[in-house]
């Protein structure tokens, strides 16, 4: 039975909620299916003033950067995601269109974390770079609270983040040494999967959801 909230009781329960951002990109169940191993509230949705109420923004996807800008822009969220203070993390896709441009598409990006996405050369590279490969964390960050340094987590990718060396929170390298993890201000975000990475990968979860 659906639990029914006054306007009051609503609001406290958003308060408490993390929102995933609804834009049409892949690997949504994955990231429900670990905030509920985790116990964590959560509310898939697109509805701006669903999203403002919530205590947490996530922009998970797998998929195209043109089409994932293009889905923000149709559904009205590319303001709300560069305007919110709330804690935000991007995964995947959600990560590289942080980012000032992608070459994926010649997409012009959100510009919230200063750098370019660039592809992997496919001539000496297996791209996609998939699978398991260790994280090494370059600075201090409340993501990566009691996770060891060079954890393993999983990635998926066939672009990586070039960011500007002070946004980046870890690296990784896949024939050369990329940003997999990025933050600044109340953004975050990962190249890998945390949802899919094991006991490290549900930790830096629950470190965010906790922020």
């Amino acid at each position: 039975m659906t639990k029914k909230f006054d306007q009051k009781e609503f609001l406290l329960y958003c308060k408490k909620m993390i929102a995933i951002i609804d834009y049409k990109a892949g690997n949504i169940a994955s990231v429900q299916n670990a905030l509920k191993q985790l116990g964590f509230s959560f509310v898939l949705t697109d509805d701006i003033d669903t999203i403002n109420r919530c205590s947490h923004i996530i922009l998970p996807g797998q998929g195209r950067a043109g089409t994932a800008m293009e889905n923000l822009k149709t559904k009205n969220l590319i303001e709300l995601i560069k305007k919110t203070t709330k804690p935000f993390l991007g995964i995947c896709l959600g990560m590289q269109i942080l980012a000032d441009w992608s070459q994926e598409d010649n997409t012009e990006c959100l510009g919230i974390i200063p750098g370019q996405v660039k592809l992997f050369d496919t001539k000496s590279l297996k791209v996609p770079h998939m699978g398991w490969n260790s994280v090494h964390f370059e600075k201090d960050s409340v993501l990566f609270v009691d996770i060891l340094q060079d954890s393993y987590f999983y990635f998926v990718h066939s672009f990586y983040f070039e960011a500007a060396t002070e946004y980046t929170l870890a690296s990784c390298n896949y024939g050369q040494k990329f940003a997999a993890v990025v933050g600044k201000g109340n953004f975050f975000a990962t190249q890998f999967h945390p949802e899919k990475s094991g006991e490290a990968g549900m930790k830096m979860l629950q470190n965010f959801c906790r922020i």
